[in-house]
């Protein structure tokens, strides 16, 4: 027995038209942009990554057309840069909103409680893992890890840091986002668009009043273990079983040459109101 072509799911339509082309003030404007972009570089190719960012902060998401002129400015084919272009995820190959919520998903933030936010969220906003809402403010994704473990479970909108989230607050998260409503990163700069977070990170610079000032640094939890590496120690803290009741014991000062366990608990900042975040320092103190 034999199966037709479209069985197969083989298409024998026509090939993909080439992309349209920017308008002439678009295009004129990015290659202003591409030249700046390139001559910081010894190699023209070694400015792909950030011209695709640049693209993607004019339309959202790496079009086809902005690929082509990447293409075209670097004197690539577009296999190349597609090549590029699917293999990273931070660039995005479909419309997406304003706000980028990535859950981490991987092992530490899925015990303490990334996997319960990541459901709470799809069933809250009413979307799937990479799909937008329908008024296009939030694209909500799974992430593997956020590398900020220290402040499990985490929360990263267009890649700032929102820490020790729970369902309850990254519920209101979301909500304020869509109703336009001002939100501040636990860590890092005010939030900003997809779009203008895009051309952050093409190289140019963040010309909001302050922002840059705004960076933050290391949170206390990062820290720790710069801290005790120094021989600087902190107050034993005795923590109790779940299920027991509290106990009169005495309290250890442990020497500079003790280490301190990983899960000992310390204070750490974070967007829950429950938990209000605490003082940062410059890493090395």
């Amino acid at each position: 027995m034999t199966t037709s072509s479209s069985e197969r799911g083989v298409g024998l339509g026509m090939p993909e038209l080439p992309p349209p082309a920017y308008p002439d003030d678009v295009r004129a404007r990015l290659e202003a942009d591409a030249r700046e972009v390139i001559a910081r570089y010894p190699d023209s190719r070694s400015a792909l990554l950030p011209l695709l960012h640049l693209v993607q902060s004019e339309d959202g998401y790496v079009t086809r057309t902005g690929m082509k002129f990447c293409a075209d400015v670097l004197r690539l084919t577009t296999a190349e840069v597609t090549a590029v272009a699917t293999f990273y995820s931070m660039y995005r190959r479909r419309p997406s909103g304003d706000y980028q919520v990535g859950v981490c998903t991987n092992t530490l933030c899925a015990v303490m409680g990334g996997d319960a936010i990541f459901e709470t969220l799809q069933e809250h906003l009413g979307v799937g893992n990479g799909e937008t809402t329908g008024d296009g403010k939030v694209t909500l994704e799974h992430i593997e890890c956020n590398a900020a473990c220290d402040y499990a479970p985490v929360v990263m909108v267009n890649w700032e840091f929102f820490d020790n989230q729970t369902p309850a607050s990254a519920t209101r998260l979301v909500d304020d986002l869509r109703a336009g409503q001002p939100v501040e990163p636990t860590r890092g700069a005010r939030l900003c668009t997809f779009k203008e977070t895009a051309r952050i990170l093409a190289g140019f610079p963040d010309e909001r009043p302050g922002a840059v000032e705004e960076g933050g640094s290391a949170g206390h939890a990062s820290l720790v273990g710069l801290r005790l590496a120094k021989g600087e120690t902190q107050p034993a803290r005795v923590v109790h079983p779940r299920d027991a009741a509290p106990r009169e014991e005495p309290v250890h000062d442990p020497s500079p040459t003790e280490r301190l366990s990983a899960h000992d608990p310390v204070d750490t900042s974070a967007s829950d109101p429950a938990h209000p975040s605490g003082p940062t320092a410059e890493e090395g103190e």
